[in-house]
């Protein structure tokens, strides 16, 4: 493919009507919906449209192609900016999904959202993520790449604003690119100078050009953001440079609408209709409203065919592929089609064993056990590797991409983000760990996982109180009731290495959602004694999860002894636990009682903060002993006047 459209298609002219073309489509959806962000759109549209008709290399007609290059819109508030480029570049969103833009059902959501929306590769909005996902993107392409070059070459672009440079996720995530020298990655700033609330000196002096100079990225500055030509020659110089790149560009929000441009009043009303008339009649824009002149038209197509051809070669070299390497060619097959590897249940099995361990400690020898069957599987830590039972050899590197580890550095809402991105981007299933606790710290990612259905893992660790004597800032309490509350995250808490293997199985086997695994730091027990006593019908129901199964178990015993029926239930998956109606229901937890106390009859647990100390001092001294619930259950029965055998 030669980057290069013919020149009887582009002129300085056609390029001015498509920049309109951009700001009128952005400005006639936001006045058609009577809500939106008009401003954004209308002062980046010039860097857009430069980037979409000489650099984006894409195929509207297979939105899936593999190496395709990525563009994330961070900014996600200008999506009409975004939406009209894939109308005009010919993606199945037609001007009927323009005009019903944040309407209900519409395929034109208020921000950009993955799935909703063909050639939207991420859920953007919540400002910050998208940059940190266009770098797991990128990430994602040079680990492809290791795996296969000759079917792997593609770019990351993105374009992020004044917010997202100000949440902290942005420079989490851009650390992390100028430290592995991600030099497919091209990111372009909105420079409009202002935020929601009026002008950005009113809260930050930031020289963002020397900031990402220090993280070791290649910058750029195009102070005329209406300069195409000047837009061109920095991408083309940033895609040259090995690394990262960050491109300034000076722009005007709101441009052209007299009174309103330069001013926060144009990020997030309609201009009205007076004002919108008055704007376009100052550039002589006489078309009907949603209008795309046949002139744009023509060079979005010969752009798109450009994109066609490209694609038409990939298809050729992987036919090449498979030709000389049948094998390797049908794995990159089976792991682009996120097809789980034959032999993964057996894996699996591989390693429950007999003696006690920490659940943690479980899940290692699950990872490891994978890694030999699933070489996709790629993941690491915010820094606790070794703590959260996640590792695997050396990371990654900026001079080699060939390994399955991440170090993530102490990044936890960087390294969640970053994940989504590589989720996202496609050839790859993915993990990250860090403590239970710091779960707070990544939870606005975690939240995009399960809005975006991404089958990302998280394995969260030092699960309770019993981390012991770090004490309550890193005892968590509220931590797994709390991610039960997140619609489509699947929450796992296994007791012991055959539940830990099961719950890697239904994390690997998921497909639309993300999965947080809760493990122990503590050792727990493999084969504990019967759950069931069945010469007794049942009276009391225990319910616990995770490391207090033990507990729940040595407290049937000791009521098995008064002759009372018990029964105990470890729901790795509480969604999946029923109560028995006709049962005294127990549950046992250490962690809010919050909707526990929905389900059991007597809810233990803790729902204050931890205190500092031995691990099994700290559980004592919130009543998580076998003295301590036995007695808790007794007096329930005492007070309810049950006997032995009866609810």
């Amino acid at each position: 493919m030669t980057d290069t459209l013919d020149p009887t298609v582009l002129s300085v002219e056609t390029d001015q009507l498509a920049v309109e073309t951009l700001r009128f489509l952005a400005a006639d959806m936001v006045e058609a919906a009577g809500s939106g962000h008009p401003g954004m759109p209308m002062g980046a549209a010039p860097m857009a449209w430069t980037l979409w008709s000489r650099h984006l290399r894409h195929d509207p007609a297979d939105p899936e192609w593999s190496d395709r290059d990525r563009f994330v819109l961070s900014a996600g508030h200008g999506s009409a900016l975004l939406y009209g480029l894939l109308h005009t570049f010919g993606y199945n969103l037609p001007l009927s999904e323009l005009r019903n833009f944040r309407k209900l059902g519409s395929r034109t959501p208020g921000h950009p959202e993955y799935g909703d929306t063909p050639g939207v590769e991420s859920t953007t909005g919540p400002l910050g993520q998208g940059l940190a996902m266009a770098v797991g993107m990128a990430l994602a392409e040079r680990m492809t790449n290791a795996r296969y070059p000759e079917l792997t070459g593609h770019h990351t672009y993105a374009i992020v604003g004044d917010g997202c440079l100000m949440e902290g996720v942005s420079h989490e995530a851009a650390s992390f690119a100028g430290h592995l020298r991600l030099g497919r990655l091209v990111v372009l700033w909105d420079d409009n100078n202002i935020t929601i609330d009026g002008n950005v000196s009113r809260c930050s002096s930031d020289d963002q050009l020397a900031r990402f100079e220090a993280y070791g990225w290649h910058v750029e500055q195009v102070l005329d953001g209406t300069d195409i030509a000047a837009i061109d020659a920095a991408i083309t110089r940033a895609k040259a440079d090995p690394r990262p790149s960050f491109i300034a560009v000076r722009t005007t929000i709101g441009a052209g609408a007299p009174g309103v441009e330069g001013t926060s009043k144009a990020h997030g009303a309609p201009l009205g209709e007076a004002l919108l008339a008055e704007t376009k009649a100052l550039v002589g824009w006489d078309h009907p409203p949603f209008t795309v002149p046949l002139s744009v038209q023509q060079v979005a197509a010969q752009w798109v065919q450009l994109g066609e051809q490209a694609h038409a070669a990939w298809r050729d070299d992987f036919a090449a592929l498979r030709k000389s390497a049948p094998d390797r060619a049908a794995e990159y097959r089976r792991i682009q089609a996120g097809t789980l590897p034959v032999g993964l249940a057996e894996a699996l099995r591989s390693v429950i064993g007999d003696a006690p361990r920490a659940t943690r400690q479980s899940s290692q020898a699950c990872l490891d056990a994978v890694r030999a069957v699933m070489p996709e599987l790629v993941g690491g830590s915010a820094d606790l590797a070794g703590s959260t039972g996640t590792v695997s050899g050396d990371a990654v590197t900026a001079q080699d991409f060939s390994s399955s580890a991440i170090a993530f550095g102490i990044r936890e809402f960087g390294m969640a983000a970053i994940l989504n991105g590589i989720s996202l981007h496609g050839g790859f299933r993915v993990f990250g760990s860090t403590f239970l606790v710091f779960a707070d710290y990544l939870r606005p990612a975690l939240r995009l996982s399960a809005l975006m259905h991404q089958p990302v893992i998280y394995v969260l660790t030092h699960d309770s109180v019993a981390v012991g004597e770090d004490g309550p800032t890193h005892q968590p309490v509220e931590h797994v009731e709390s991610l039960r509350l997140i619609p489509g995250l699947q929450v796992l808490r296994p007791a012991n290495d055959v539940e830990t293997a099961q719950a890697w199985q239904q994390a690997l086997e998921r497909t639309d959602g993300p999965t947080a695994l809760i493990l122990s730091r503590q050792k727990l027990p493999q084969d504990p004694p019967a759950r069931f006593d069945g010469q007794l019908p049942v009276a009391v129901e225990i319910v616990a999860t995770g490391s207090e199964v033990e507990l729940a178990v040595n407290a049937a015993e000791a009521l098995r002894a008064d002759g009372v029926g018990v029964r105990v239930v470890s729901p790795l998956d509480r969604t999946r636990y029923a109560p028995d109606p006709s049962a005294t229901v127990v549950s046992i937890e250490a962690g809010s009682t919050a909707v526990w106390q929905g389900i059991a009859d007597v809810a233990i647990g803790i729902d204050t903060f931890g205190a500092s100390g031995p691990g099994d001092d700290v559980l004592a001294h919130f009543g998580l002993s076998t003295d301590a619930v036995v007695s808790r259950i007794r007096a329930h029965l005492a007070g309810t006047g049950a006997r032995p055998g009866e609810h």
